[in-house]
């Protein structure tokens, strides 16, 4: 073996004692199920949202690419590896042409990082699209750098393989339609984040079909919709780039109060937002205690737990393993038999508290997306 495939089999053996130690459990361990469980992917939706996991079934830190959710927003291609090409244009002196096994060849790095879909808890069927995974590649910036962006781009835009059919107008004389490629982008700045990565690998296995393969955007901090999979295009560009994506879709409306008038205001999707969630309830000996876990843009400072309409009580958190991973919290509860509600709440080193269901930033939002509020579920003690 190579000197780097030792250390990365230290460190994954790592992850995995990692993973062992948060969930730790011994036999005769019993899972209590929720009594709340959520409602099935309606068919018309099977194609698009994929291996969503029950949270009772979460047991490592690690999400098992086997198990984690993947989203399609037109089709999901099947990419030939050898004629695969990843191209880097726009407003670059040196554009860049690169086959799978040059991206390969460049310097790899990794990073854990929690990857939540937007829409995740905005639906009553889309209860769990939140997984972690270590996932490796190439540095983004610096294949940018490579490329030598010019002075005056301002954003760059990432481009999938997946395409469809997209309609401006419907029903106007106006109406035109065209097929597109799915694309997100961002700020200069913000692509230039030394942790993202131009990633081909997946929990060290080369990216499943469903989540990119051979290669997609991974940016830590933010939503699943901007970690672009089946990439093949970067393009630089010297004006903002507004498609359905990142204009007409995935844009959260809330309700605001201007001099005491009702405004609606449009933010397109972008960063990751506080959050926890209960896990899962284990019994041991008659002994119970409730799991889950928090995750968000900045470190988790606590997580508070209610029982029913009780006090928050103080959670006990994991270690953390690094800064843009989920950490597991556990309670110890001695439950009277009968019907319980179980919320939780993440609370940052800054001191940002997630936010209830009343709280106007939830309740006055119109749309699914970035549904971050207090997540309770039900059980029921025998």
């Amino acid at each position: 073996m190579q000197r780097r495939e030792l250390l990365l089999g230290g460190t994954l053996m790592g992850i995995r004692l990692a993973s062992q130690s948060a969930f730790a459990q011994s036999s005769g361990v019993k899972i209590i199920p929720w009594s709340d469980q959520p409602a099935p992917v309606p068919p018309q939706a099977e194609n698009v949202i994929k291996d969503l996991i029950r949270w009772e079934d979460l047991d490592t830190q690690i999400t098992p690419n086997d198990k984690f959710f993947s989203i399609a927003h037109y089709n999901r291609p099947q990419i030939d590896p050898k004629t695969w090409r990843l191209d880097v244009s726009g407003e670059v002196s040196k554009p860049i042409s690169l086959t799978l096994d040059q991206l390969r060849a460049l310097p790899r790095h990794e990073v854990a990082y929690t990857l939540e879909c937007s829409g995740n808890n905005g639906l009553p069927f889309f209860q769990s699209a939140v997984g972690n995974a270590r996932w490796a590649g190439a540095s983004l910036a610096e294949t940018l750098k490579a490329a030598q962006i010019n002075s005056d781009a301002l954003e760059v835009v990432f481009y999938g393989t997946d395409q469809g059919g997209e309609v401006v107008r419907s029903g106007t004389p106006l109406e035109y339609k065209f097929t597109a490629n799915f694309a997100r982008s961002m700020a200069i700045t913000d692509a230039m984040n030394p942790a993202n990565l131009l990633c081909y690998e997946m929990n060290e296995a080369p990216l499943p079909a469903a989540n990119g393969f051979p290669c997609r955007l991974i940016a830590p901090g933010w939503y699943g919709v901007a970690n672009v999979k089946w990439l093949t295009r970067i393009e630089v560009t010297n004006q903002r780039f507004r498609n359905r994506f990142m204009g007409r879709d995935y844009v959260t409306i809330r309700e605001e109060q201007h001099n005491g008038k009702p405004v609606m205001v449009e933010t397109s999707v972008g960063r990751l937002l506080l959050k926890s969630a209960p896990a899962r309830i284990i019994e041991r000996g008659g002994q119970y205690e409730i799991q889950g876990m928090a995750w968000g843009p900045n470190p988790i400072g606590a997580v508070e737990v209610k029982i029913d309409s009780g006090d928050w009580t103080r959670a006990k958190l994991a270690a953390e393993k690094s800064q843009f991973e989920w950490r597991a919290w556990s309670l110890d509860w001695s439950p009277t038999p009968g019907e319980h509600a179980v919320t939780s709440r993440a609370i940052d080193t800054s001191g940002r508290v997630q936010p209830a269901p009343d709280d106007p930033v939830i309740a006055n939002k119109k749309t699914y997306w970035e549904s971050n509020g207090q997540i309770t579920r039900h059980v029921r003690i025998a």
